[in-house]
């Protein structure tokens, strides 16, 4: 059996007999210059470019009139037309303004400025003036005359003040197609367009039901008495609650009591961020029911003692519950007052002046000794614990 060797061609030995590298492409790398030959060649070219214009400089300028003429640009292919007077030129029909369809008559018709003729206007010439366009006096606005958007907003029922103001800085609102401006006041008919984003924004506001309990306030806190809005919390929430919504953080942003109920009252008290809600329940044009439970107490000495209150007030007094008191020298709405027992009045008011109930009872002799709201409109408090709240259900109306 025979076997094949492949002959492998050896590198040749260099004089030494080492082995030399093989060489890599064909010819030699030019060697680098040196700084000295550097510098010496750009001194030379420096020498050169000095002397050379040691030579222009001493070189006579030539005379106008040695100088060759220049050839104009296009003469040799555009020969030149002898001058022709501006008189034999043949006259030119001057064109009138374009005939347009226009059913008013054509001295009514604002005259047409040729700009031909005003550009190239003579001594004299003074151009027709157009008529100055009229605006609507409805839409200038005097910025002290009118009244304030967001009030027009709030009468028309699209926002609350305090709503509209938000949506008219966040660009939301246009007044007769331009964008308003915070503090724009606005004179006779307007047409007002919301932004869907602020009707999203406002369908995402909440409205609270709390029991409140005796010793909370409703606003603001006062004489060491916390706001019943402290009750707003999460273990305070009724495990009932119909609503369904969850609750959110941005939920106590903007949460005001639509209403009071003093510090000796319970019964249902309304937080809400809707200013429509807030609105249609305290409004100076709203008239929304309110119905209260109120224990009182006939305050005569001499009547025996154990004599109930319903026994005690005579119908008359009564009478005057449900119309013709005074308050702060006004008339106040008239009322549906009836007895529930013998120690309890039923009162449904259309108002709410401070403390009104307490002070009505005053004027017929009876004190109150207990007091507690039980419906709002179309909501009762129902069996909503004391202390505890719930959301309004979106299919609910005050």
């Amino acid at each position: 059996m025979s076997t094949l060797k492949l002959n492998k061609k050896k590198s040749p030995a260099a004089p030494g007999g080492e082995r030399r590298a093989p060489l890599r492409g064909k010819g030699v790398s030019k060697p680098r210059p040196t700084l000295a030959k550097v510098q010496a060649e750009r001194a030379e070219r420096q020498e050169q470019f000095e002397k050379k214009a040691q030579q222009r400089a001493e070189r006579p300028a030539p005379s106008r009139d040695e100088r060759p003429p220049r050839p104009k640009t296009g003469s040799a292919f555009k020969p030149e037309r002898p001058a022709q007077p501006r008189g034999d030129a043949p006259p030119r029909a001057e064109r009138g303004p374009r005939a347009r369809p226009d059913e008013r008559p054509a001295e009514a018709r604002p005259p047409r400025v040729d700009q031909r003729r005003v550009s190239n206007r003579g001594p004299g010439f003074e151009p027709p003036q157009r008529p100055q366009r009229r605006n609507n006096p409805a839409r200038e606005v005097d910025p002290e005359a009118g009244e304030r958007l967001s009030k027009r907003m709030s009468e028309l029922k699209l926002a609350s003040r305090r709503e509209a103001d938000e949506w008219i800085a966040a660009g939301w609102v246009r007044v007769d197609g331009k964008v308003a401006v915070l503090g724009q006041r606005v004179v006779g008919d307007v047409q007002i367009a919301i932004d869907p984003a602020a009707r999203q924004a406002q369908s995402q506001l909440v409205t609270v039901l709390l029991h409140k309990p005796i010793g909370y306030v409703s606003g603001q806190a006062e004489d060491g008495y916390e706001p019943a809005v402290v009750l707003f919390q999460p273990e305070n929430r009724w495990k009932d609650d119909p609503s369904g919504i969850k609750p959110h953080p941005n939920h106590h942003r903007h949460l005001a009591p639509a209403g009071r109920l003093d510090i000796d009252s319970t019964g249902l008290l309304v937080l809400t961020q809707d200013g429509r809600v807030a609105k249609a329940l305290i409004g100076d044009d709203s008239d929304i029911e309110k119905e209260y439970l109120v224990r009182v107490e006939f305050v005569a000495h001499e009547l025996p003692e154990g004599t109930l209150p319903n026994a005690a007030l005579a119908p008359d007094k009564l009478a005057l519950l449900n119309h013709g008191l005074e308050l702060d020298g006004e008339a106040l709405k008239p009322a549906k007052v009836s007895w529930q027992n013998e120690q309890q009045l039923r009162f449904v008011l259309r108002e709410g002046k401070k403390r009104q109930i307490r002070r009505m009872c005053e004027l017929v002799g009876l004190k109150v000794v207990g007091l507690k709201r039980v419906r709002i409109g179309r909501i009762p408090l129902g069996h909503l614990p004391v202390g505890q709240w719930r959301y309004l259900a979106p299919w609910e109306r005050f």
